[in-house]
């Protein structure tokens, strides 16, 4: 088997880590199984993985799987929902707060940035001697044109960074709504 789907399933095996062993292993070789049948079709590993999905994503699915299919009490469904609601509630504690907070800053700093570039540019021009337009520079340049070249460079950066920021946090929740909608079927 290729080495990227042999990662793959490492990384499935790394994200089911709190059920039994028996229960991982049984997930992790119907996946196997599952990438053997796709190759014997004709499809690349990269369409495997693909077709597959982000292996936390699917580790997810089997817990809540797991979740969905009992319903009484076993110490392995405690360990599933303990499993599921760990992953996905920490992440949440960390990872939405952590995005939200980023974006605007990021996208807010990129709008600035060039904006003083462009002040200082026009006040050493212009000779207006604004207050504390002295202080806007990067690492000691004084040359006006070379600080807004930098500060827009700067900006577009830091646009990119939020817009990045933005895009990760609305997969991150779509994901997580994805998985919820598939724990209520």
């Amino acid at each position: 088997m290729e080495k990227q789907l042999n990662n793959y399933l490492e990384q499935i095996e790394k994200y089911l880590k709190p059920l039994p062993v028996s229960e991982r292993v049984d997930i992790v070789q119907e996946i196997k199984s599952e990438m053997q049948e796709l190759q014997a079709a004709g499809q690349t590993p990269e369409q495997i993985l693909a077709r597959l999905g982000n292996p936390k994503e699917l580790a997810r699915a089997y817990l809540g799987d797991m979740i969905a299919q009992s319903s009484g009490f076993s110490w392995s469904r405690l360990a599933a929902l303990c499993a599921f609601y760990s992953v996905t509630g920490f992440s949440g504690l960390v990872v939405i707060p952590t995005l939200v907070i980023c974006a605007p800053v990021f996208l807010l700093c990129g709008i600035i940035t060039p904006l003083l570039g462009a002040l200082k540019a026009v006040d050493v021009a212009l000779g207006l001697h604004i207050p504390y337009v002295q202080y806007i520079g990067i690492a000691g340049i004084q040359n006006p044109a070379l600080v807004f070249v930098l500060c827009l460079a700067m900006g577009l950066a830091l646009c990119a960074l939020g817009y990045g920021c933005w895009k990760l946090l609305v997969g991150y929740i779509q994901s997580v709504s994805r998985i919820k909608r598939m724990l209520e079927t």
